[in-house]
C-alpha cells in the first residue's frame, strides 16, 4: 500500500512543473485542459511538454453557458490575450465566449459572460501556492501557481490553440 501510495505521488510530482523550466526556445502551440482530472497539458508541434494539476471554476461539471454560473467553458478557443499584470499575477486570455456561445446565451435572453483566464494566484494570497488546488475557486477560469503561470507564459503566444474537454 505505501510503495503503490508512493508510486502515485512520484507520478503525479513529475506531471507537474517541479520539473526543471521549460527551455528558452520553446514555443506552446496547443493547451489541453481536462476539466474532470483538474489537469492542462501544454504541448510542441504535438509533443507533450508539461502538465499541471489546475483549479477550476466552482462548478465545474458541464460548459459555461452563462454569465455568473461560474463554470469553465468546454469547447475550442484560442488565446486573446496576455496580461503579465493582472490582478492574479499573470495571466492569457481565452477567447470565450464563441460565437456558438454568445447564440446560445441569446436564444437563452442572458449574458454569455467573458473573461475566462489561465491566471495565477490572486494578489496578496500568493502563500496559498500549491494548495490552491484542493477546491475549484475561480469563476469560470483556469488556475495555476504563480510559478506554473510564469513558467509558460512567455512561451504562449496571442492565437495559441485551447481546448477545454468536460
Amino acid at each position: 500500500m505505501v510503495k503503490t501510495i508512493f508510486c502515485i505521488a512520484l507520478l503525479l510530482s513529475s506531471c507537474t512543473s517541479n520539473a526543471a523550466t521549460l527551455p528558452e526556445n520553446t514555443k506552446i502551440d496547443s493547451i489541453v485542459i481536462t476539466k474532470e482530472s483538474r489537469m492542462m497539458e501544454v504541448y510542441q508541434r504535438g509533443k507533450l511538454l508539461r502538465a499541471y494539476k489546475i483549479a477550476l471554476g466552482r462548478e465545474p461539471r458541464g460548459a459555461k453557458h452563462f454569465k455568473g454560473d461560474m463554470r469553465t467553458p468546454e469547447g475550442i478557443y484560442f488565446i486573446n490575450g496576455k496580461n503579465p499584470n493582472s490582478a492574479y499575477h499573470k495571466n492569457l486570455g481565452i477567447s470565450y465566449p464563441s460565437v456558438n456561445d454568445r447564440k446560445y446565451a441569446l436564444f437563452n435572453h442572458k449574458d454569455p459572460g467573458g473573461d475566462i483566464k489561465i491566471h495565477g494566484l490572486p494578489r496578496g494570497q500568493e502563500g496559498i501556492g500549491a494548495a490552491h488546488i484542493k477546491t475549484d475557486w475561480t469563476w469560470g477560469c483556469i488556475a495555476l501557481t504563480n510559478e506554473e503561470i510564469d513558467e509558460i507564459f512567455p512561451f504562449v503566444a496571442i492565437g495559441t490553440i485551447v481546448n477545454i474537454l468536460p
